[in-house]
């Protein structure tokens, strides 16, 4: 009988030391990093800075994971249910806020080192507070620029915009009036996803929608600063036939052949595509990237930096939080960034001279960073299904004339706030 107890408690002790996660190695600790990055160049500088990890840290062990875009949520929210989560977890700011309120993510505000916190600008870091806590570092944004034809502006005579002396909303609207006419078009706004694109350039305009009352609840409220920036791209559709109604529906990549074709002048973009542009652009075509519009508050816009956060589940959080450090020091940053073709959080990777250069438009870009804010709906509980089920179909109706201003503040005010009313009870 004795034996038997012996032999248990050998087996319990065996069966504990492999949930820990050091293994049979020593004592070594394997932390599980799941990266999102897809471009080739972005793939490969996370995976080398895995293998520097790996090859001055021989106690703690990092195992690349390859993640997508296209189903990280799903993803995440069935790994962390089946307690299957990876250590550190690579997403998006406005991904989190679920995932935080409901235990997922550590807190990592007394796990990150003081250097990596005061290294990035308060501003970033409010785009992955959520309450009294910190559940992801943002660490690569992207804001939203003009990809212009320079030829045809230049041919044109107008103005053309930096960010110094940006165009205002007007004036772009006039600018795409100019470019339009014999088949062509000043601008095409790819809106497949209309909310993020129309949420985000608004604050420019000082439009914030979502507001908070003294109880801390979020409601809609789509006043007259909201409203410029949809009215603009409805008017410039409907009205000024300036811009196709045929790309609406299509994603950035979908409106590229026509802007190399000379169909478009100008098409707004997400900051990184300018990777796809210089690779897919036909020789001797001549581009440039110009500041999206500014408004009553300049050329502000919000952004949803990408993320590394740390699984509340994970048995080495420390360990996980030193990992982290070290792939977002200046240097791996930069690296990281110029991967991405996006722009670093972090003020010292900012300096970097690879990222101010006038090439590619790197200059425009870094220009723009102090400007860069929280998204609107970062925090606001119930906004995907909000999102999804009423901002989206309103704004794909009013862009394309179906339904007027009226109309679309009625269904974002009151359709939206019955659905963000059974999050916030």
């Amino acid at each position: 009988m004795r034996t038997m107890r012996l032999l248990a408690l050998v087996v319990l002790l065996l069966l504990a030391g492999c949930t820990s996660g050091t293994g049979h190695d020593g004592g070594r600790i394997t932390l599980r990093f799941q990266s999102l990055a897809w471009q080739t160049e972005s793939v490969a500088a996370n995976r080398e800075l895995v293998k520097q990890w790996n090859a001055t840290h021989p106690r703690v062990k990092v195992e690349y994971v390859q993640g997508s875009w296209d189903s990280v949520h799903d993803q995440l929210l069935t790994s962390f249910e089946g307690g299957e989560a990876p250590d550190v977890i690579h997403d998006a700011s406005d991904d989190l806020a679920d995932f935080a309120y409901g235990g997922y993510l550590a807190d990592l505000t007394d796990l990150l080192p003081a250097k990596l916190k005061s290294g990035i600008p308060q501003r970033s870091w409010d785009t992955a507070t959520f309450g009294h806590g910190i559940y992801g570092v943002p660490f690569l944004q992207e804001p939203r620029v003009l990809i212009a034809n320079a030829t045809v502006l230049r041919r044109s005579g107008v103005r053309i915009p930096t960010p110094e002396h940006p165009w205002n909303w007007q004036e772009f609207r006039q600018v795409a009036r100019k470019l339009s006419g014999g088949g062509k078009y000043g601008v095409a706004w790819p809106l497949k996803e209309p909310v993020s694109a129309t949420l985000n350039l608004s604050l420019s305009a000082g439009g914030e929608l979502f507001h908070r009352g003294a109880d801390g609840k979020a409601a809609v409220r789509f006043d007259a600063a909201d409203q410029v920036v949809p009215r603009t791209i409805h008017d410039q559709v409907v009205l000024d036939r300036s811009a196709p109604s045929a790309t609406l529906g299509s994603g950035g990549s979908d409106t590229l052949p026509g802007f190399f074709g000379g169909r478009y002048a100008m098409v707004p973009l997400g900051f990184s595509y300018r990777q796809q542009i210089a690779q897919q652009a036909p020789k001797g075509f001549d581009w440039q990237v110009l500041p999206a519009p500014a408004g009553a508050d300049g050329l502000t816009q919000g952004v949803s930096p990408q993320t590394l956060s740390i699984a509340e589940d994970s048995p080495h959080k420390k360990e996980a939080a030193e990992f982290i450090e070290f792939l977002l020091r200046p240097k791996n940053m930069v690296r990281l960034a110029l991967g991405d073709w996006m722009l670093p959080t972090g003020t010292e990777a900012l300096k970097d001279p690879a990222l101010r250069t006038a090439k590619d438009g790197w200059a425009t870009g870094t220009a723009l960073a102090a400007r860069l804010r929280s998204a609107p709906a970062q925090s606001v509980r119930g906004y995907p299904e909000w999102k999804d089920k009423v901002a989206t179909p309103a704004l794909q109706e009013y862009y394309s004339g179906a339904i007027g201003t009226g109309e679309l503040r009625r269904r974002l005010e009151k359709e939206g706030n019955l659905v963000l009313a059974r999050y916030q009870r």
